[in-house]
Order: structure tokens, then sequence, then C-alpha cells
């Protein structure tokens, strides 16, 4: 059973940066498609990027593509999405997701495992 728990979200202003981790345990990584979903207020879950298994590579939505950068690192089974010129419409819940042996998913719904979220802010 793979756990995942968020960290690195908080309030920042416009144009700003932050970098999210998610850290697993009971799996690696590795063997995991790695995914990053966020909720606004009001609105539904949406897919925000993705680092497949193997040498699948990375997807990302395209309100974040040149922004955002998703990566994992093995060593420490954990998997980072760096946040680079936030807008206040990249405010919510993002969430942390994993699938075993999978690839570039964007639908939330494949992910077997789900971490337990964390706020990200963007202040005008």
């Amino acid at each position: 059973q793979v756990q995942l728990v968020e960290s690195g979200g908080g309030l920042v202003q416009a144009g700003g940066s932050l970098m999210l981790s998610c850290a697993a345990s009971g799996g690696l990584i590795s063997m995991y498609a790695m995914g990053w979903f966020r909720q606004a207020p009001g609105k539904e879950r949406e897919f925000v990027a993705v680092i497949g298994w193997g040498g699948a590579g990375t997807d990302y939505a395209d309100s974040v593509k040149g922004r955002f950068t998703i990566s994992r690192d093995n060593a420490k089974n954990t998997v980072h999405l760096q946040m680079n010129s936030l807008k206040p419409e990249d405010t919510a819940v993002y969430y942390c997701a994993a699938k075993s042996l999978g690839g570039l998913i964007r639908v939330g719904t494949m992910y077997g495992y789900w971490g337990q979220g964390a706020q990200v802010t963007v202040s005008a």
C-alpha cells in the first residue's frame, strides 16, 4: 500500500515560485507513474503534470507548460513539482497521485493512490 505525503505549499505573490514535494512510502516511485492534480474552490479536479514509469517521459497541462517542472528523485523516493511564474489562477489544493507501471496518464480516476493535498495560494 503506497502512502503519499505532500509538502511545500504556501502563500506566494504572483510571479513567485514554490516547489511541492511528494514523499512516498510502502512502494518505490520508480515503479509508478506519478501525477500532480489540483482543485480550486468550486471547480473540478484537473490534471497538472505527470512523470511516467520507466522512460515514458513527462506531460503537462497547457496552462502550466513552460512554468512548471515535474521530476522524481528515486533515491529519496520523492517527486517534486517546481512551480515558477505563479499566477493567481494557480491557487488550488495540489494533490500527488501514483499509478503502478503507468504511462503519461491525465485521467485522475486511473490513479490508485493519492496524497492528502497541499494548499497553494497565489496573491495578485
